[in-house]
Order: C-alpha cells, then sequence, then structure tokens
C-alpha cells in the first residue's frame, strides 16, 4: 500500500473544504498550509474516483485511503490507446483528456478499456518519457519560438553567416535562414521570411530575450522595443520574449536550433560559400527533408503535423510584408516642420509646439500623433532640405499665427537695416518664408547675447562679404570680427536687385 504523502485527517479536510465549503485551491493550501499542487492532486483524485462530500464524510480514512491512493488490480488486456497519437491531439485547441478517453470508451465499447484515472496516468507515463521540448504541450498555431544558433558558418571573404532558427510550437515545423549579423534588423527580416515559410501568424512570437529586440530585460516581463511592437501590430500577434532563468520558456527553441545544428549546419561544414545567399540556397533542400524526416516516437513528422494541426489554427499574413521601422520623439517647430535625420518635413500646423512621434523606414516618413498618423511623407535624404504639404501651410499666413514675415521683418528693422536686410535675404532664400523663421528668430535673438549695436555690425560685415547666414552671422559675433572690423564711412544700403523681394512684398 503507497504511504500517502499527507495525513488522511489532512485529506479529509481538503475535501471538506473543496467539496463542502466551496473554497478555492489557493485558500484551501493557505488554510491547511500545503502547495496548491497538492490541493489539486487530491481534488482531481476524489474527482476521478467519483465521490463527493456526503460519500467522503461517510467513509473511514482506511476506506478513504482505499478510495484515493490504492491502484486497483487493472486486467493486462486492455485495449492500449495510441499515446502518441493522443499527445499531438491534444495540442488542439480546446482538446481535452476527457474528450479522448470518451472517443477512446467509444470505439472500443465492445472491448475492456481503461477507466479515466488509469487512462491519464499511462498517458503520464509516456509523456515522461519524451524528451523535454516534446512533452511540452504547444497549442496549434500560438507560438513560433526564434533564435540564433551558437555556432556560425564561415564566408571565403572572412565574415560570418549567422543561423535564423524558428519553430512552432505544436508541430515543431522549422525554418531557418542564415543572415550577415544578428542585429534587431536580421531578427525581424528573419522572423518575416519565417511567417512567409508557414503561410501564416502564430498567436505568439517568442525570442530567446535578446539585447537586440529587448527594450526592458525585465526578469518577470521583458519588454520589447518600440519597433518590434510595432512589427507585432503589423502583424495581429505579440512578441513575448522568454523570462531570464526560465529554460522551459525556451525548450522548443533549444531543441530546434540543436537540431538545425546537427542535421543541416553539420551536413554543410565541408563547403565553401562567398555569400549569405549560397549558404541560404543550401540550407533550403535540407529543411525540406528535415521536415519530412519521420518522428522517432510521435506519428507523422513535423510536416505533416503541421498541416494537420498548425496550418488551420494560423492567422492569414497581412497582404504586405512588414517593412522594418525606427520611432524618434520630434517637436514641431515653429515653422510647422519637424526634423528628422537633418531633413525637415511638414506636419499639419497646428500642432506647432507640440512633441510627436516619427515612424522611419527606408521609403518614408510617418508622423504620429497619441498614435495616429498625422503625416506622411516619401522619404528625401536631403540634407537642410524641406518637404512640404501645401495643406499643411496657413493660407496666406493666417492672422492667428503668431509669427510672419512682415513681424520678423519689423523686428529687424527696430535692430537696424542691416539686421532687417539679413531677416529678409532669409525670409527670400526659402520656397516657403516660414521655412526660414526658425533662422530669424536665430539671428534676432543674438542681440539679446551681444547687444543691438553689435548684431547691427555682424549683420553688415556678413552682407559685405555676401554670406547671408544665420552661422556666419553667430560666428561673427562668437569671434569678436565685428569689433575688428573697421568702421564703414556710410550707412549700408540695400542694393536694388530685381530678384529680392523687400519688407514691402509681405504687406
Amino acid at each position: 500500500m503507497p504511504v500517502p504523502r499527507i495525513i488522511m485527517r489532512k485529506i479529509k479536510e481538503v475535501l471538506r473544504l473543496k467539496l463542502d465549503a466551496k473554497l478555492s485551491h489557493r485558500q484551501i493550501a493557505a488554510a491547511i498550509g500545503i502547495s496548491k499542487g497538492v490541493v489539486t492532486k487530491y481534488v482531481g483524485l476524489a474527482a476521478a474516483a467519483g465521490l463527493d462530500w456526503p460519500a467522503v464524510q461517510s467513509a473511514d480514512e482506511a476506506t478513504l485511503e482505499r478510495l484515493l491512493l490504492v491502484a486497483p488490480e487493472w486486467p493486462r488486456d486492455h485495449v492500449q490507446p495510441d499515446y502518441g497519437r493522443m499527445h499531438q491531439e491534444l495540442r488542439r485547441k480546446g482538446m481535452t483528456v476527457m474528450l479522448l478517453w470518451d472517443e477512446y470508451r467509444a470505439d472500443h465499447a465492445d472491448k475492456q478499456t481503461y477507466g479515466y484515472s488509469q487512462f491519464c496516468d499511462n498517458y503520464r507515463r509516456f509523456a515522461r518519457q519524451l524528451k523535454r521540448s516534446m512533452r511540452q504541450t504547444h497549442r496549434a498555431g500560438e507560438k513560433l519560438f526564434i533564435d540564433f544558433a551558437g555556432p556560425t558558418i564561415a564566408l571565403t571573404d572572412g565574415n560570418r553567416a549567422h543561423i535564423f532558427v524558428a519553430a512552432l510550437g505544436a508541430s515543431s515545423y522549422t525554418f531557418a535562414c542564415a543572415t550577415p549579423r544578428e542585429t534587431m534588423t536580421d531578427w525581424l527580416e528573419s522572423t518575416v521570411r519565417a511567417l512567409s515559410f508557414i503561410g501564416g501568424v502564430p498567436q505568439m512570437i517568442v525570442p530567446d530575450n535578446p539585447k537586440a529586440l529587448i527594450a526592458d530585460a525585465n526578469r518577470y516581463e521583458p519588454r520589447s522595443n518600440d519597433t518590434v511592437l510595432d512589427f507585432a501590430r503589423h502583424y495581429g500577434t505579440s512578441v513575448l520574449p522568454a523570462r531570464p532563468y526560465h529554460p522551459q520558456d525556451k525548450a522548443k527553441a533549444e531543441s530546434a536550433v540543436q537540431i538545425v545544428e546537427r542535421w543541416i549546419m553539420a551536413r554543410l561544414r565541408h563547403q565553401q560559400f562567398t555569400s549569405v545567399d549560397e549558404v541560404n540556397q543550401a540550407i533550403a533542400p535540407l529543411l525540406t527533408r528535415l521536415n519530412e524526416k519521420p518522428f522517432q516516437k510521435l506519428p507523422g513528422s513535423r510536416a505533416s503535423t503541421f498541416a494537420e494541426i498548425d496550418a488551420p489554427a494560423l492567422l492569414p499574413l497581412p497582404l504586405q510584408p512588414y517593412e522594418i521601422a525606427h520611432f524618434k520623439t520630434v517637436k514641431v517647430h515653429i515653422d510647422y516642420h519637424v526634423e528628422v535625420e537633418r531633413h525637415r518635413y511638414s506636419v499639419p500646423h497646428p500642432l506647432v509646439g507640440q512633441v510627436l512621434e516619427a515612424r522611419i523606414t527606408t521609403a518614408a516618413v510617418e508622423i504620429l500623433h497619441r498614435g495616429n498618423r498625422v503625416a506622411s511623407h516619401a522619404r528625401n535624404n536631403q540634407v537642410g532640405g524641406f518637404t512640404t504639404i501645401a495643406a499643411h501651410m496657413p493660407a496666406a499666413h493666417r492672422a492667428h499665427m503668431e509669427w510672419t514675415p512682415q513681424r520678423l521683418i519689423h523686428w529687424g528693422q527696430s535692430i537696424g537695416p542691416a539686421v532687417a536686410e539679413v531677416v529678409t535675404r532669409l525670409l527670400n532664400g526659402n520656397k516657403h518664408p516660414e521655412h526660414g523663421y526658425r533662422a530669424c528668430l536665430g539671428l534676432l535673438s543674438l542681440a539679446k547675447r551681444y547687444g543691438k549695436p553689435r548684431l547691427e555690425a555682424a549683420c553688415m560685415l556678413t552682407l559685405q562679404i555676401g554670406a547671408c547666414q544665420y552661422r556666419h552671422v553667430r560666428d561673427i559675433l562668437a569671434n569678436g570680427r565685428d569689433q575688428s572690423a573697421p568702421p564703414s564711412t556710410e550707412e549700408w544700403v540695400s542694393p536694388n536687385h530685381i530678384h529680392l523681394r523687400g519688407p514691402g512684398y509681405y504687406q
């Protein structure tokens, strides 16, 4: 007779609190001073024995021990269930051991079959014989595990190809490809290829907590970075990094990596490759053979199990694959433009002064306000250039705008004619005068630091040398050149030039 792990009096109290008092497993565990797992065990044994509280209450400890803990003598001629198939079926969403037991009994109604308790015990013994990664029960279409193999493949130019591996949890259907590095872009582009390979999207993608993808490698709740979250939104899935120090979270990935190292990379060890593309061409046929190779202890293969279980449960792919995007916090300047990589893009002018978010891809720049897109531009790499949408501009310098060209020129005139001329030229130097606002404001603000006479002298000097830029005036003042220059014998007068717009243009 097996020795009970806790005394029968405590077991009976567990059943009383559950069957009569209707407490939760957590409450029972706290009340008696045992673990929730022990509570679950004995409540399950009572359920398997068909015991309710009146039956437990009326039974003495010896009877209760026999009903709960003593295994009956099972006949040897019971029909044996297909535990391998059962293990595969349990990966289907909504599948339970109880349903499989009902089907097992129905299929063999005229023969001796196992009771539910023995049926479960036999399955548990079978599952314990499987490898750790196979023993875990993953639901169909639920998780795609991704990781990089430790070893790399040498290229003839001295570089190395890194091997990305992905495996579905339920079927172990495996994908592998080579990349030049292990950056965030390599991770995400490889995952895009993996999703295309399996032809669908799982509910979750589980990386091994890599620094390239993680904004916060918290031990309990690792947090993905903004680009990874954007990737997940595009595919309608979630990226859930494996927890550090929890090997059970990544057993499937580790197993897949080991298989790829032994089954694919080992077979390529004698070949020479000049590029990552050549490595991928060599991987493709071996990947097909790997997925079609029969399992050792389970029925079918990765490919057949994928087609039967995982594929029907996957979410559909979006119409377009994900394009890598980077995010940057930007502030809308007075000219209703934001600066992204030294180029300025317009946004609706009411957003002046607000802090927005730029989503940057190789082809486009999107500006987001509280998660909503307010502007979209083709990406332009011209340093110092402007990309402006007319609809973003205030029509005819709207009256409610705080700054206008006329106001800026008038401010310059209050300091001196040379300052006014430089302001005018800064405004004329842009297709839209608003683009020169920041330079004008920076120029005029120099009067606070250096005084109006020095600013007027510096502007006069910069006009004489023909270099009308804010930075030129700033450098003249910083170096004191305005003070060392010989005084002009006459007041500077703006030349009459057909291509220059004077202050009257902005009236």
